[in-house]
Order: structure tokens, then sequence, then C-alpha cells
């Protein structure tokens, strides 16, 4: 039997030209982020997701993962703030409205305040495009952030609280919690821990509550910046049943400076990657991440641009067609 992986596609909430292209790339299921701002209703009711559901189904799409809830409701409780509880309400919400409209899995993160950084989002790459990059000096520069100082300790204790609170509900919607590894994965920034920055980092929070429904993203890009080998990660992992979505990007460099690059330009063995997933039989949902912006694109959504993704589809279909065939 042939072996593939579930093509996904970071898409607008709303119908557009993406789902068609998409489509003609080959995806079959749909990622999507919640809006922000005021909401009416709010976005983790399960009228709201239903219609994304059914929306998407309408177009022959599979919407499987929302990446990720809304700042209102995760910053509070990363942040420890006096909206703590209610947040953690709210998200338990999310999580069961999720599963009654059919939405399989959260890709949520726990870089607070700051999410994920980059100094450049216009490093000129091959042939002209345009890639984001990161520069831990020129970061710091900036000095501390309207956030204050947050430790690791403070972040470890919100997480096992959110954990233990949040997994049962997931457990009874059958839906995954996915967490994302810290992006950069260096700690701290502007005086704001991160915890996420190893796989062993990530091992601990599945080990802080374990479950068939806590794991985690693995990000390709994230994780080759920590300097690890990949193919033993994904086995890691994979081997715990613990990856529940993949983002599939590469870079040049280490958590403190790095680049991001062409598919198939990157420090990292991209084919080796495929090879582990197949070996390992994952066959859930993939999309590629954090794209070049290419000739003729205005780099209006660094990382997102259209023509890289497309061109980022190909060759992940090329590779798993290759691993096939081995």
């Amino acid at each position: 039997m042939t072996w593939s992986l579930t093509i996904a596609d970071m898409l607008p909430a709303q119908r557009s030209i993406m789902w068609q292209l998409a489509k003609q790339a080959g995806v079959t299921t749909a990622v999507v982020s919640l809006p922000e701002g005021p909401d009416d209703p709010p976005v983790w009711e399960f009228e709201t997701l239903l219609r994304l559901k059914q929306d998407f189904a309408g177009d022959g799409i599979d919407l499987q993962v929302i990446e990720s809830a809304p700042a209102v409701l995760m910053e509070p409780i990363k942040q420890g703030t006096d909206r703590f509880d209610w947040a953690l309400d709210r998200f338990c919400e999310l999580i069961d409205n999720m599963g009654r409209a059919g939405i399989s899995v959260m890709c949520h993160n726990f870089m607070a305040g700051l999410g994920w950084l980059r100094t450049s989002m216009a490093l000129p790459d091959r042939g002209g495009a345009l890639v984001t990059g990161y520069d831990h000096e020129l970061m710091e520069r900036g000095g501390p952030t309207e956030f204050g100082e947050i430790s690791e300790g403070d972040l470890w204790e919100r997480m096992e609280i959110f954990l233990k609170r949040v997994v049962p509900v997931a457990e009874n919607a059958g839906v995954k919690l996915a967490v994302h590894p810290d992006d950069p994965p260096l700690s701290p920034i502007r005086g704001i821990g991160r915890i996420l920055t190893s796989p062993d980092n990530l091992q601990r929070v599945i080990d802080l509550v374990p479950s068939p429904n806590n794991g985690i993203t693995f990000c390709q890009g994230s994780i080759s910046t920590m300097g690890v080998d990949m193919p033993r990660e994904i086995r890691r992992f994979s081997g715990q049943n613990k990856v529940f979505f993949i983002h599939f990007r590469d870079v040049d460099g280490n958590p403190r400076k790095f680049r991001e690059t062409f598919h198939d330009e990157g420090q990292t063995d991209m084919f080796e990657t495929m090879r582990a997933w197949r070996d390992c039989g994952f066959t859930g949902p993939f999309r590629v991440d954090h794209v070049p912006t290419m000739a003729g694109e205005a780099n209006l959504s660094p990382g997102y641009d259209v023509m890289g993704r497309l061109y980022a589809i190909g060759y992940a279909k090329g590779l798993m067609e290759g691993v096939n065939k081995m």
C-alpha cells in the first residue's frame, strides 16, 4: 500500500482563491487560525466552528486543525493575569466545541507575550526570493517589554495547571492537543522565559499529564534550530504516538542566529525526515510552513505567500513519492 501524509495547508477562514489553488496542488485538509478581536458571536462557540467546518466541506476540503487559539484566550493563561480562570474556561469551551464540530487537532503554543519572533522579514535568498531571519543580538537591543519578566518556572507551573484542566476535556471531546515548540527555541528573550526549547522539554510536557490526547506539533524548522538529529527525534516522538501535526520547513543556523530557507536548501536532510515519517507510519496532517516570497509577490504575508507555498507542496509530494519507491 502506498504511504502518504495528509497534506494540509494554512487557509483563510473565508472562501478565497487559496482554497482552489490548494486543492489544485493536492491539499485535502485545512488548517485555520481563529480571528482575533471583538467576537460576535465568540469564535469559540459551536456555531462558528461548525460553519467553518461546513464551508470547507462544501468545497471538498476537510477542516482538521485549528492553529491556534486567539490571544485573548491564551495570553491570560501564559502570563497568569487576573483573567486566567476565565480564559481557561473559555479554552475548554473551544476544545469541547471543536470536538462536536468534528475538528480534531488544536495546535497551541506556550510562548508568552512575544510569540514567534523574527528580526527580518525580507532577507534576500535564491534568485532574489525573500525569507525571514532571527538575530538574537538585535532582538535584545529592544530591552524589557510591556509584559515584564516571566520566569521559566512560572510558565511550567501554568502549563501544568493548563494541562490538568484541559486534557480531560480534550479526551472527552476527541480532540488532540498538539503543543508547538518555541520559535526561536531560546530563553529568555527580553526578560521573558521560554520553556519549549528542546526535545526533552517537549517530552516533559507530554509526561506532565500523560494522555493519548496530549502531544506535540513536530515543527521541523524549530526542532532543526535546536541542533538535534531530526530523524531520531521523529522516531522518538512518533514511537510514542505523540505527534499529532507536522510543520514542514527548514532553516540555516542556530537558536541565536538563523535564517529560513527554501525547503530544498536548509541544514536538514529533508528526504531522511520524510523517510522517518514513512517508517513510523505517520499519516496525520502535514503542512509546509514559512515559505520564501517569490518574484512578483509583495511580501505582505512573509512566510505565507502563494508561490513559495505551492513550490514547497510540490517538493514535499516528490519526497513522498521518492520514499515510497525505495
